[in-house]
């Protein structure tokens, strides 16, 4: 069975969405995110990866990173459409928006701002994350989903950092286009019920 390690509401979330979007079974391994412990056990999550989320695979192998955890967890279940089949131009583009989040929203936005210690260092992050987030809300307007008319794991990765853009103090009603986006995704019954079970879950860590 394939194990995820995660922490409420942080990256490993859109696994979880995927696993779920999939139908999917997976064994989930709750991780106290600052003392970097599995709470099962209260042992050393660096043991298991010193690089953050990580999918522990059927044969034991681990895989780290949260694109490249999206796209296995996909092409698992090809038959759900998570991710364009080999040879379709939009499986590229499926790979160009997991980048873009992963890059340009999580690591220099949101990364840094949960992370870092506002001594005047955030301010070129934020000054940019307005640009950055013209992207995503131009090639949405219009559109239902990032890559083409269906729902992928980009869709995923997407909803979980725009779900995380308010406690880091942006609002997107800015973006109209991102704000409709975010509800249509927050209305499908597998994001419902993992963001529902993530926040009582982090409730319980304090």
């Amino acid at each position: 069975m394939l194990q995820l390690y995660f922490s409420p509401m942080a990256c490993s979330l859109a696994s979880r969405i995927a696993l779920m979007e999939a139908g999917l079974d997976a064994r989930y391994h709750l991780v106290h995110l600052w003392t970097k412990t599995i709470v099962d056990d209260d042992s050393d999550f660096r043991s298991i990866s010193p690089k953050g989320a990580v999918l522990v695979l059927e044969n034991g192998e681990r895989l780290t990173e949260s694109a490249a955890v999206l796209q296995y967890i996909a092409d698992r279940r090809p038959e759900t459409g998570l991710a364009p089949p080999f040879g379709d131009p939009d499986r590229y583009r499926l790979q160009e928006w997991l980048s873009f989040v992963g890059a340009e929203i999580h690591k220099a936005f949101l990364f840094p701002t949960f992370w870092y210690k506002d001594d005047g260092s955030l301010a070129k992050p934020r000054a940019r994350i307005t640009q950055t987030l013209a992207v995503p809300s131009a090639h949405l307007a219009g559109r239902e989903f990032l890559v083409g008319n269906r729902f992928t794991v980009a869709d995923a990765h997407l909803l979980w950092a725009l779900l995380l853009l308010r406690p880091a103090g942006i609002d997107i009603a800015q973006w109209p286009s991102l704000s409709a986006y975010l509800e249509r995704m927050q209305a499908r019954p597998a994001v419902r019920e993992v963001i529902a079970t993530e926040m009582a879950l982090r409730k319980t860590l304090g």
